[in-house]
């Protein structure tokens, strides 16, 4: 190489080099952006929650007892109700319905033969007079003999006997007589019209129906005047000083819960959580469809109140609350983010932060819940790992904080 070339080549090195370090600079691998959470000891709590509702304990339905006119009911929703003593509501015997064109040429059928039937038995009473006249007139005269000695003693008897049973004959007619004008005041009863009852009504002996326990009107289900069949429900009286929270759980989160777990009510509308235990899982479930059309087993779950009734007096029959039910708590566990955690192979894995590289590690996991997780093996407290881990981050990648 001549000497020329010589002074080319080292005019022009510098350049190479400075190039090559600007290239290298510029296709280095760049560190990934993650976001980092730390492991930390604290509380952890595992439950299980869904929507629910309140309810007063023992709700009793109010039924109207026979079919009536009911008067219109004056109580209104939160009246106060003793037991025995406050009277709910007030029926009176219905109007009596029209009769068609057939049931009335019965009924007016059957009033003649009521009429007849009487006329019968007024004269079978008078027989039965005339009867008992001749028998009486006919005793006095044997009477007459039987002291002169004419006839015998037992003819004398006989005329008594023959007196008596002339009696009882009148009894009997006079009995049949009255029997024959009640039938026919029934008969005629049956055609009596709507208006005439309607104008007794005022006078009417109204059955009255009374609160059966003391506590508070939830519901006024039958408030205007009217027409009520029997059994037809009037209003809801119950207690709100004991209300109780009922909530429908998958079948699949019902079988972990227990009577007498902790519960937690939150979203009724007051500052803090009330608590509550629950007191009856039911046995019996049911199938709900979603919002989503999806068909669910639910079970449903009673929870009682714990709290003094003064903290959650402003709760009422049928309001929204959200129970929570915790099946298993701790204050002093090893966690991190449950969004740190993916499946590796068979195992749980976790990418940790070491010198701005991420190193996999495989960690043993306890209890869950829907934000953190129970770490028995595989970290320790202090180690940062990478939370939402993309498919960029690898073993040994480079990392930085997002």
């Amino acid at each position: 190489m001549t000497q020329a070339s010589w002074r080319r080549l080292w005019f022009w090195l510098p350049a190479f080099i400075a190039l090559a370090g600007v290239l290298a600079w510029l296709f280095r691998p760049q560190p990934v952006a993650v976001d980092l959470a730390t492991v930390a000891r604290g509380p952890l709590q595992v439950s299980v929650s869904d929507d629910g509702e309140t309810r007063v304990r023992d709700m009793f339905v109010v039924s109207a007892p026979l079919a009536g006119h009911m008067r219109r009911i004056e109580l209104e929703a939160g009246d106060n109700v003793v037991a025995g003593e406050t009277i709910v509501a007030r029926i009176e015997p219905s109007d009596p319905s029209l009769l068609d064109r057939r049931s009335e040429a019965e009924v007016r059928a059957g009033i003649r033969a009521s009429e007849a039937a009487r006329v019968h038995a007024a004269a079978e009473l008078r027989r039965a007079q005339a009867e008992r006249d001749f028998a009486i007139t006919e005793l006095k005269r044997y009477e007459g003999l039987a002291a002169s000695r004419t006839i015998s003693q037992n003819d004398l008897e006989s005329a008594r006997r023959r007196a008596r049973t002339a009696e009882a004959a009148v009894d009997e007619a006079v009995a049949g007589l009255r029997v024959s004008e009640s039938e026919l005041e029934q008969a005629k009863a049956r055609l009596m019209a709507p208006g005439k009852s309607a104008d007794r009504r005022a006078d009417c002996d109204c059955v009255v129906v009374r609160s059966p326990v003391s506590g508070n009107v939830l519901q006024v289900l039958a408030e205007s005047e009217g027409i009520v069949a029997s059994g037809t429900p009037l209003l809801e009286i119950g207690d709100p000083g004991k209300l109780e929270v009922v909530t429908d759980l998958l079948s699949t989160e019902a079988v972990k819960v227990r009577t007498g777990q902790r519960a937690l009510i939150e979203r009724w509308g007051g500052d803090n959580a009330l608590e509550g235990v629950v007191r009856r899982v039911e046995p019996y479930g049911f199938t709900k469809v979603s919002a989503l059309g999806v068909e669910e087993q639910r079970v449903k779950v009673v929870i009682d109140i714990t709290e003094p009734a003064a903290h959650w007096r402003t709760l009422g029959h049928g309001y929204r609350v959200e129970p929570r039910i915790v099946l298993w708590e701790s204050r002093d566990v090893l966690k991190l983010p449950l969004s740190a955690l993916f499946r590796n192979g068979a195992e749980w894995a976790v990418f940790v932060n070491r010198d701005g590289r991420a190193r996999l590690q495989a960690v043993t996991i306890g209890h869950m819940n829907g934000i953190d997780a129970e770490v028995l093996k595989g970290v320790a407290a202090g180690d940062v790992v990478v939370v939402h881990p993309s498919d960029r981050v690898s073993h040994g990648a480079r990392i930085e904080p997002r």
